[in-house]
């Protein structure tokens, strides 16, 4: 039987992961790709960083996202988290701040989960074009809701 998660267990996988599927329109058309993330705990937010291009072109025109999140042990035994929230794209030292907050946490959920010790964002994170600054936003947080199943 598929049953609920409580929001602490939304926010207890949320926070021990760091990949997830984020979904956004774009044209009237939704897609889904998958990112890196970090979720933030203080200010119940996932943070997040891209190059420019169609995610951030198409967050930037209509910013109600969502990002789905999982772990899957087999058909029988999983979790899902599912985000429903605003994009915003940060600036300045605001979004240098996060980055560096996003990369520091993401190191440690590797070393802890998978005991692999990166050195660079770009040993875990899609690597940036060469000509851009990224692009930091967060996801500030609307709902969270979550199912597991456990047979």
């Amino acid at each position: 039987m598929i049953e609920n998660l409580e929001t602490r267990e939304c926010t207890e996988l949320l926070n021990n992961n760091y990949i997830g599927h984020l979904a956004f329109i774009s044209h009237k058309e939704p897609f889904v790709m998958p990112i890196t993330y970090y979720y933030d705990q203080v200010t119940n937010t996932i943070i997040a960083y891209s190059a420019e291009g169609h995610k951030i072109d198409a967050m930037r025109q209509n910013d109600a996202v969502s990002l789905e999140v999982e772990e899957i042990k087999s058909v029988n035994k999983w979790r899902s988290v599912h985000v429903h929230g605003t994009f915003e794209e940060l600036q300045g030292i605001d979004a240098k701040y996060l980055l560096h907050k996003f990369t520091q946490n993401v190191k440690k959920i590797i070393t802890r989960k998978e005991g692999a010790h990166p050195k660079f964002i770009s040993e875990f994170s899609s690597k940036l074009s060469e000509q851009g600054i990224p692009i930091v936003y967060r996801i500030n947080i609307n709902e969270i809701t979550g199912k597991y199943r456990n047979h």
